[in-house]
């Protein structure tokens, strides 16, 4: 790779939590303190690990997140955004954003954080209800949640936040309301999820035991079309599947993922992708420290990707964007033809369910609500 590559996006997993989480499955990474010190040096040392393999390179975005980055040091993420401009050319206007839960104590170090570098934040509100925040299991209430985004919007010139949708019991009439409230906040960026029965998560159980219905998928159908039409006439459209921003304000890190860019993970348990290279660090933090500690970088596997899986990768991630891919590029990646099923892409184009034109293919506003099913038959894995 040479300077005249696409620019390269930067994630820093911080790993610790400072209560359980319903979702993720870092709750036996809780921490009352951790050695800020030490923590910082092993993160400057996987970093320069990953930089020496990636020499010469533009940045065009830095995304701290995992367990509760919010509560990293302001002093650990100025030195990590420093050694990343000591290692690479950052981009002008360098995207750099922190993920923060919406509470009092983790918006009181906005400022302290702005101060460091960070110039997007990423809430997760998840709700504008509270007893909707209470089944999701969240440690905030709206009124908190609605303080600390008035508090990122004072500090940060970027700010977006998630809501999930297609909850219990949910109407049509109820997510209107609630998503016609959170536009007139007016943030730039929204990432609006429907609510989904994963494994290994408090909602699995909740389903398994009965006392967790799925939602009806035509419900959610309709949900899906109203949350795009309302978000459009918004001027937020979407560009993702479960984004919608202003034009220019889209998650140019996160778009790095959907273009199938190369980007670099540290921290433990963070994942990479860079030269055709799959890459996945420690995910015990004390594991990953040692690593450091021991061979100057947390990395438990790295596996080269054959073209093939490359290309089905690449499809898997670009087709959840509006502007779909280019099967030229895909072509090139997969080191031959794209890994499409021909019968189910004729299929797909008579039902107005995919759209190609030249050698851009394209999810239509038809298709997306069905985005998984397409994605399963299409890809040829």
């Amino acid at each position: 790779m040479t300077a005249d590559s696409p620019p390269l996006a930067l994630y820093v997993h911080w790993p610790f939590c400072v209560s359980k989480c319903p979702y993720c499955d870092f709750n036996s990474h809780v921490r009352e303190s951790v050695d800020q010190e030490i923590w910082r040096a092993a993160m400057l040392a996987d970093l320069a690990h990953e930089a020496a393999l990636l020499p010469g390179r533009r940045l065009g975005s830095i995304f701290f997140g995992g367990g509760t980055p919010s509560l990293m040091p302001p002093e650990t993420v100025a030195a990590v955004i420093d050694a990343a401009a000591q290692h690479w050319t950052f981009e002008p206007g360098i995207e750099i954003t922190l993920e923060a839960n919406p509470s009092s104590v983790e918006a009181a170090r906005f400022a302290d954080l702005s101060r460091a570098g960070v110039n997007r934040v990423s809430l997760g509100l998840q709700a504008l209800d509270d007893d909707a925040l209470r089944f999701l299991g969240r440690a905030h209430g709206v009124a908190e949640g609605l303080a600390a985004l008035d508090t990122a919007q004072a500090v940060f010139a970027r700010v977006s936040f998630d809501l999930i949708y297609a909850r219990p019991d949910q109407t049509l009439a109820g997510w209107e309301a609630e998503l016609g409230r959170a536009l007139g906040f007016g943030t730039e960026h929204l990432s609006l999820y429907q609510l989904t029965i994963e494994a290994g998560t408090r909602f699995a159980t909740l389903f398994e035991k009965g006392e967790l219905a799925a939602f009806d998928p035509d419900a959610a159908a309709d949900l899906f079309e109203a949350t795009r039409a309302m978000t459009a006439a918004a001027g937020l459209p979407a560009y993702e599947i479960s984004n919608h921003a202003r034009p220019g304000a889209e998650s140019r890190h996160n778009l790095t993922y959907w273009r199938y860019g190369d980007y670099a993970g540290v921290g433990p348990g963070a994942h990479g992708r860079r030269g055709g290279v799959a890459s996945l660090r420690r995910k015990k933090p004390e594991n990953w420290l040692t690593s450091v500690e021991r061979n100057g970088h947390g990395i438990e596997r790295e596996d080269p990707l054959v073209p093939q899986e490359r290309g089905v990768e690449a499809l898997l991630m670009g087709l959840r964007l509006e502007e779909g891919v280019d099967l030229a590029r895909i072509a090139a990646l997969a080191g031959g033809t794209p890994p499409l099923d021909a019968h189910a892409l004729d299929a797909m184009q008579r039902q107005g369910l995919i759209t190609r034109t030249g050698e851009r293919l394209q999810v239509t506003d038809t298709g997306m609500p069905v985005l998984e099913a397409i994605l399963r038959e299409l890809v040829v894995a």
